[in-house]
């Protein structure tokens, strides 16, 4: 394979204006979202002066995710998916709005500061399904995993720019100011969504409520490429996220320097952009499980070796490759999930892969703390590692499918 094939397919990009549009606008207000995050936390500990508040503000982002996203995703596979898309981040933005006049005014509790964070989040469990249909509806299936690579390095680089660039513009412009930036962000991520044409569901719509909610996780259950693919993506986060473990670490190994543990923040970042960038040899291979398979086992082994060793530079060089691993695992399970899953029930898969998303590594920062705190940072890091690749192993084993899958193959597996 030639150099230049290797790097990231940009062929959406050139070929599809309205993808470009799209992905111009979402990488905006991912970039303002990052933003927003830093602010929140600034502005709650600032308040309260508690780390038990500063905790509650992922408590107030999950919550909603997890409660409400399988019946909003139920909800989206009834209507036309751009303007449930197109309502759900004017309310967004109305949140941010509304932090930017308590930041400016400061007569909000720290409660009523989570409580609108809460909403933002309610209103992003609702258009994340949405959005989860755009890719493989606009673009032809050759090309999906193309699409979601370029999404996928486009958010990675606005994790590292956005929390640093809030930090910034908070110790410049103040609280309010932030807030206001990350409302106005989404402006753009609607200018993106408002060209789409309409996108009803293909097929059957979903029934109301629970029987909706219901038919998605028989689907889920059934479909075992689509439910392996989960189920690696919950033995990657929830077994061994290591975030948590990072201070700990830093602390036992490397003499609690703050630079260090900086550095080891950002070098999974460093990773998966490095990884998405080089991403064209992995998106136009063909076989979406088996890359991801290997990539989630990758991850495991990569931190299990982090856990070992005991050169600061080593650890950070062995994150890189956890989160180049960690990103080619996550764009291959996406490919499979939105070309296997029927348009019909995309809202509902897609959601569900948002709440995997979004409370695995919570659950993993939760399990390596409770590990650390039973034994070391070490034996927590080395443990979730290896449990892993065994879990990993396992979902190869008992779902051979997942070797043979291709982005391009219909859903009735």
């Amino acid at each position: 394979m030639s150099p230049t094939r290797m790097l990231i397919d940009v062929r959406p990009l050139r070929t599809y204006p309205v993808f470009r549009r799209l992905l111009i606008g979402r990488t905006v207000s991912v970039l303002g979202s990052f933003m927003t995050m830093v602010t929140v936390m600034y502005q709650v500990w600032d308040m309260a002066h508690s780390a038990a508040w500063t905790g509650a503000v992922g408590l107030a982002q999950a919550l909603p995710l997890v409660g409400f996203g399988l019946f909003a995703g139920a909800w989206v596979d009834r209507g036309d998916r751009r303007r449930i898309y197109l309502a759900a981040t004017v309310g967004q933005a109305a949140c941010s709005a509304l932090l930017a006049v308590q930041g400016f005014t400061g007569h909000v509790p720290v409660v009523g500061v989570l409580a609108l964070v809460a909403a933002q989040s309610f209103f992003a469990a609702v258009g994340g399904p949405a959005a989860g249909v755009f890719v493989p509806r606009l673009l032809p299936k050759e090309q999906v995993a193309a699409g979601l690579a370029l999404n996928q390095i486009t958010a990675q680089a606005m994790m590292l720019i956005g929390p640093a660039l809030g930090g910034l513009l908070l110790g410049w412009l103040g609280i309010g100011a932030c807030y206001l930036i990350d409302s106005l962000s989404f402006a753009l991520a609607f200018y993106g969504a408002y060209g789409l044409p309409a996108l009803p569901p293909e097929g059957e719509p979903s029934r109301a409520g629970l029987h909706g909610v219901l038919d998605g996780l028989r689907f889920l259950a059934g479909h075992r490429v689509v439910r392996g693919a989960l189920i690696t993506d919950l033995a990657a986060t929830v077994l061994s996220f290591p975030a948590s473990l990072f201070p700990l670490v830093n602390a036992e190994r490397f003499g609690n320097n703050p630079r260090t543990l900086g550095l080891f923040l950002s070098a999974l970042a460093v990773g998966g952009i490095t990884a998405s960038a080089l991403s064209g040899s992995v998106t136009r291979f063909g076989r979406p499980g088996l890359v991801m398979l290997c990539g989630a086992g990758a991850w495991g082994g990569a931190l299990v070796l982090v856990g070992l060793t005991t050169s600061p530079w080593a650890g950070l060089a062995l994150l890189v490759l956890a989160g180049a691993a960690d990103t080619t695992s996550v764009i291959s399970r996406s490919t499979i999930v939105q070309t296997r899953t029927p348009d019909a029930l995309l809202g509902r898969v897609t959601a569900a892969e948002q709440i995997v998303g979004q409370a695995g590594p919570s659950l993993g920062n939760v399990r390596g703390g409770l590990v650390a705190g039973w034994t070391s940072g070490t034996t927590a890091l080395v443990s979730g590692g290896l449990l892993c690749v065994l879990a990993v192993a396992s979902v190869g084993a008992t779902t051979p499918e997942l070797w043979a899958a291709e982005g391009r193959k219909k859903f009735s597996e």
